[in-house]
């Protein structure tokens, strides 16, 4: 709620007219008590505003937290799902190269007693690449899951990045929160200082607005 509402509101309690005109006016025309009890009805009034104010800010805050914590886990997730698909299909490949070369070298056997030393030659031309495939493999399921590790990195630091830019939030919402108490406060000396009162009421009396309620009539009734 703005000061220009809350000032509506305390507008509205003393009938639609400025409320430093109608005090004016109702210091000399209301006894002691019943200027009293204006100053305590403004300043429970204040008290709830400052309270919705600050109620609202929190759950926003809060919304803002729960909003930020499920996005990162679920962005954590999905890089370990790929990080875990990546080092699938590494598996994949290593485990197909080494099948290929285990069938050339049963072929190569097969054929050493005709011709063993097109067989010799055969297997080791099919052990060079094996170990070509081999390192192939392997080096395609290093580049693999360095690029994970990147992508990884980088989702990481994105989210430092964001959970920066919503602790920015935070403490501009905190930092707006306190200018706010600070300008209904210096507000409601201003307003205690129109009635005449030099000490603010106690917290007691401000907590109090039920039995006040019940022991007093309401500015509206009368």
């Amino acid at each position: 709620m703005t000061d220009n509402r809350m000032k509506g509101r305390v507008k509205g309690l003393f009938g639609g007219t400025s409320p430093d005109d109608e005090l004016q006016d109702q210091t000399h025309a209301l006894p002691e008590p019943d200027a009293q009890r204006q100053a305590l009805q403004v300043l429970i009034l204040a008290q709830r505003t400052a309270d919705e104010h600050l109620a609202s800010a929190q759950h926003q805050a809060d919304k803002v937290r729960v909003d930020a914590r499920a996005m990162a886990e679920q962005i954590a997730r999905d890089a370990q799902a790929h990080a875990d698909g990546a080092r699938r299909e590494a598996g994949n490949a290593v485990s197909d190269a080494r099948a290929m070369a285990a069938q050339i070298a049963r072929d190569a056997q097969a054929h050493a007693d005709g011709v063993r030393r097109d067989a010799e030659k055969i297997l080791s031309d099919a052990r060079a690449r094996a170990e070509e495939i081999a390192k192939d493999a392997q080096a395609k399921a290093d580049g693999l899951e360095r690029e994970a590790q990147q992508r990884y990195q980088d989702v990481v630091g994105s989210l430092a990045a964001k959970r920066a830019a919503l602790q920015q939030q935070i403490e501009a919402l905190q930092r707006f929160d306190r200018d706010y108490r600070a300008e209904l406060r210096t507000f409601m000396q201003g307003q205690l200082h129109a009635l005449g009162a030099d000490e603010p009421p106690s917290n007691a009396e401000i907590q109090q607005p039920d039995s006040m309620a019940t022991t007093r009539p309401s500015l509206a009734q009368e």
